[in-house]
């Protein structure tokens, strides 16, 4: 990242059919390029319900090719707003092969580059493995006209070896569209402390790497196909700073833009007081390639 830049996190109901979905996506793009954004991220698959609620081959009809017609539509928002967009989208790769994959359009519509979730989970309501094959990209930043980002999905939040890799390959912020919410039966107690350690693991992974980061995530209830309870996704997408700090935070109730500036030399002058990278003993960890050390 060169110079400062606008960057924007749109934290939005997905329940209400793919073309307002995106319509939606689409007006709240062009808002946050009025307001001078440069970088925009939008929730994971946010063209869609939440379809892993179930596990149900029909929604494999859902897929597309990237490109692809939702490709065209954002790549010409991008170009038409001149700004950065971060999209995710189902991907069908091949009959029987599809990725959770992210997708980034340059200024100019051009398609900077994807990222294929690399974690996949299989959690009640979260039946992912059904559906996604484990990314094959690896963990690279993608480069656009405005820096190198470091684009991961969700349950890729929970992983300090995805965030340190992009780090180590030059990202300037790390990205995550994510889709995650509480189940209704469980205790206040017990989701408080769900969206606590979500928020603290990722502003660890800013503190790790001296990198600012975009957390964002879809908000509102998504009912279930198959059983009473669906998800009350939780909103609260946040953008913090090299340190963790919070430079915008969302809440659990409101669909919302939430716009922070971002500096690179923040990110330096940071990184020269905390000098992680250097202190790395990195002739010691190579038994982190293991599963389990026993």
């Amino acid at each position: 990242m060169k110079k400062p830049i606008i960057a924007c996190a749109v934290q939005q109901p997905c329940n209400r059919g793919r073309d307002n979905n995106l319509a939606y996506s689409i007006s709240q793009i062009e808002q946050a390029a009025r307001q001078n954004a440069e970088l925009i991220v939008l929730p994971e698959l946010h063209l869609d319900h939440y379809f892993c609620q179930s596990e149900d081959t029909d929604c494999f009809d859902l897929a597309q090719t990237i490109p692809g017609p939702s490709c065209e539509t954002l790549s010409q928002a991008a170009k038409d707003n001149k700004v950065v967009i971060v999209s995710t989208i189902f991907e069908k790769r091949a009959p029987g092969l599809y990725h959770n994959t992210a997708v980034v359009f340059d200024k100019d519509g051009s398609l900077a580059g994807t990222f294929r979730k690399m974690h996949i989970p299989d959690d009640p309501g979260f039946y992912e493995k059904f559906y996604f094959t484990p990314g094959d990209l690896g963990f690279t930043p993608i480069e656009t006209s405005i820096g190198k980002l470091g684009v991961l999905i969700c349950w890729d939040q929970w992983y300090p070896e995805a965030a340190r890799l992009m780090a180590l390959a030059g990202a300037d912020v790390l990205i995550y569209p994510t889709a995650i919410g509480w189940n209704p039966d469980d205790e206040q107690d017990e989701k408080q402390r769900q969206l606590d350690a979500w928020i603290t693991v990722q502003r660890g992974h800013a503190v790790a790497n001296g990198l600012p980061l975009i957390s964002c995530n879809r908000i509102g209830y998504e009912a279930a196909p198959d059983q009473a309870n669906g998800i009350q996704f939780w909103g609260n997408s946040f953008i913090v700073g090299p340190q963790g700090e919070f430079l915008q935070h969302a809440d659990d109730q409101h669909d919302t833009l939430l716009l922070a500036t971002l500096n690179p030399k923040r990110s330096e002058d940071v990184r020269r007081i905390w000098p992680f990278l250097r202190d790395r003993r990195i002739d010691c960890y190579a038994e982190l390639v293991k599963r389990y050390i026993d």
